[in-house]
């Protein structure tokens, strides 16, 4: 195998464990931003999401380059095609970072209101599901990517328990509608941050063991 193929797959995985490192920090500061109502926080994580575009921009030339230069094959093939998904889940991941720093203005005096809609608690599962994801690619270990596969029932059931709490809260105080429409619709954000994670660990499966896995089966 020519010497500069090697270093362009080597240059491959090194920027998608770099965008999966920003992205990763991103979801911490958002989710942190919204929870202690950190504004400047927030804005910070929407001011840099140019730099997860650009990663996704990079990544996604280096793919073509390597397709139109190269004739790869099997392990180094399924590389190429994980980086290509990977590197759009990640980018998605990092929208929804975005999204979650977004209701940190709004919600910002409704702390009590997101304490008792449990918000935290899917935040904290989905945020784990994320970063154990990221390390599996990082690690090529797919019994890490496994687990996370098992995660995934957990937090939809968060996002339908939340939205039906919040329903019954709403209709006793309507005061609350537009900040329980705001938790609502983060709710949704932590269930397709979750997604995009299972997707991820779904890849890294494909990339190791040359299995493809939808909906949480072996094929």
């Amino acid at each position: 195998m020519p010497r500069h193929f090697e270093i362009e797959l080597d240059q491959l995985r090194t920027n998608i464990i770099k965008m999966g490192s920003l992205v990763d920090e991103q979801i911490d500061l958002a989710i942190a931003a919204l929870l202690e109502s950190n504004v400047e926080r927030a804005k910070f994580v929407m001011e840099r999401d140019k730099k997860v575009d650009e990663y996704d921009n990079l990544i996604d030339a280096q793919c073509e380059r390597i397709f139109a230069l190269s004739q790869p094959v099997a392990i180094d093939l399924r590389l190429i095609m994980a980086a290509l998904k990977i590197n759009h889940e990640l980018e998605r991941v990092g929208d929804i970072a975005v999204n979650i720093a977004e209701r940190a203005l709004p919600l910002q005096h409704y702390g009590n209101l997101i304490k008792i809609s449990k918000v935290s608690e899917m935040s904290s599962i989905a945020r784990e599901m994320v970063k154990h994801a990221i390390d599996s690619f990082v690690n090529n270990d797919p019994e890490l990517a496994r687990d996370i596969l098992t995660k995934d029932d957990v937090v939809d059931e968060f996002n339908k328990n939340i939205f039906y709490q919040l329903v019954a809260e709403m209709k006793k105080n309507p005061e609350i509608i537009e900040p329980a429409m705001h938790i609502i619709i983060l709710s949704r954000h932590l269930e397709r941050l979750a997604d995009h994670a299972t997707n991820i660990a779904e890849d890294v499966v494909f990339l190791v063991d040359a299995k493809i896995i939808k909906h949480h089966a072996e094929g």
